[in-house]
């Protein structure tokens, strides 16, 4: 079996892009499991109410809508899925889960930006290319 790890973000047309990359791998609905990953970034707030750190509020069984997109998009080409949902960092988050899966691949959508866009906000998907230890495939939506 050809394992896959799908980071699913709240974006639904990238997901949707990265699952039909899936769905179109050689013999996908006979070889091809994909482990759908949605990480819930950590934060920390304080105001006049107090300080709400994001372990007090997330929820591991409270899947964004864009995780069922994806299951359904592939669940349609006959791609065996499970989910899964991670809190913290998402650049670590998706290369730690990568590595004790044992992936075989990672395939993320990523958008197209600016090099100063990059340099100012960063970038998951580049993140992950440069530390993940198996190979990453990257689709850009239009």
């Amino acid at each position: 079996m050809y394992r896959v790890l799908l980071p699913v973000s709240a974006e639904p047309g990238q997901a949707l892009t990265a699952a039909d990359a899936v769905a179109s791998l050689p013999n996908a609905a006979e070889e091809v499991e994909a482990v759908i990953l949605n990480v819930y970034e950590g934060f920390e707030a304080s105001g006049e109410g107090g300080r709400v750190d994001s372990e007090e509020v997330w929820n591991e069984e409270n899947y964004p809508e864009t995780v069922d997109a994806v299951a359904d998009r592939l669940a349609e080409a006959g791609v065996a899925t499970t989910r899964r949902r991670e809190h913290g960092d998402p650049d670590e988050v998706i290369v730690e889960v990568a590595a004790e899966l044992d992936a075989d691949n990672i395939s993320m959508s990523g958008r197209r930006r600016s090099p100063t866009g990059k340099v100012l906000f960063g970038s998951t998907t580049q993140s992950v290319v440069l530390a993940a230890d198996c190979p990453v495939t990257v689709t850009l939506d239009d």
